[in-house]
């Protein structure tokens, strides 16, 4: 048995590099690994206990190629590179709960929005034996006008065995992040003008202290954020973060 889990695990890993997709992490929790399997921009998809996560799935059906089917999705907001509803209706999602906050979910199609659970900021629910904390994620300073709106989106916490997985969304560095307790994987956003700069995200880092940050959605109108930047920067706060780069843009092959 270990060994046929061993050969689908390498299956998928060798489709993922076919693809161009980085190679899955695998961070042990107390109830067997969570694999972290970087996809583009803020998509990633998570694997643990037998069971598939995928988050803000974007960017065409054919990123998706090899790798398994979700239990659950989680999306963040209603701006196309979140809810990709294109990539949604060409993947095969038909067996997957959907948790999402109410600005996502009226988009959605009817088939989609029978099986959507709908967090506000604060809300809990528990989906496939994993614990889900809808956090904020919003501009600085707040604004009727800002292109990510206090209430309208959700971050994440999800409990994964006895891991804390914080899944940042569109944000800036608010006191809500900063005040994060206890995390042990953060996947934070970097991209000028839709979120925060480099140096803000490094910052919120070095407060809330997660043990293992991954930069992620860091494509902004001026390109790539300079993510070697941000792992300098946090690097040298002497925090005890460690700081784990990944090419969530396979186009760049970098």
């Amino acid at each position: 048995m270990k060994k046929l889990l061993l050969l689908l695990f390498c299956l998928c890993t060798w489709q993922s590099w076919a693809q161009g997709l980085a190679q899955p992490d695998r961070i042990k929790t107390e109830k067997g690994d969570l694999v972290v399997q970087p996809v583009t921009h803020g998509t990633v998809v998570l694997q643990w206990n037998n069971k598939t996560i995928w988050v803000d799935p974007y960017g065409g059906a054919q990123l998706f190629t090899g790798l398994t089917a979700p239990d659950l999705i989680l999306i963040t907001d209603i701006h196309p590179d979140h809810l990709d509803l294109k990539t949604l209706e060409a993947l095969p999602t038909s067996k997957a709960i959907i948790v999402a906050p109410q600005a996502v979910v009226d988009k959605l199609p009817e088939a989609m929005k029978a099986k959507a659970k709908v967090l506000t900021n604060g809300a809990k629910t528990s989906e496939i034996g994993i614990d889900i904390t809808a956090v904020p994620m919003y501009n600085l300073p707040e604004a009727a006008d800002a292109m990510h709106t206090k209430g309208r989106g959700n971050g994440y916490v999800l409990r994964i065995g006895n891991k804390n997985v914080y899944l940042s969304g569109d944000t800036e560095d608010i006191p809500e992040m900063r005040a994060l307790k206890n995390i042990d994987v953060a996947f934070v956003c970097m991209n000028l003008p839709y979120t925060m700069d480099v140096n803000q995200a490094a910052s919120a880092v070095l407060e809330f202290k997660p043990k293992v940050v991954y930069p992620y959605h860091y494509r902004g109108q001026g390109g790539l954020s300079d993510v070697n930047a941000f792992k300098n920067n946090v690097e040298a706060g002497k925090k005890n973060v460690e700081v784990r780069l990944r090419n969530w843009y396979p186009e760049n092959k970098s």
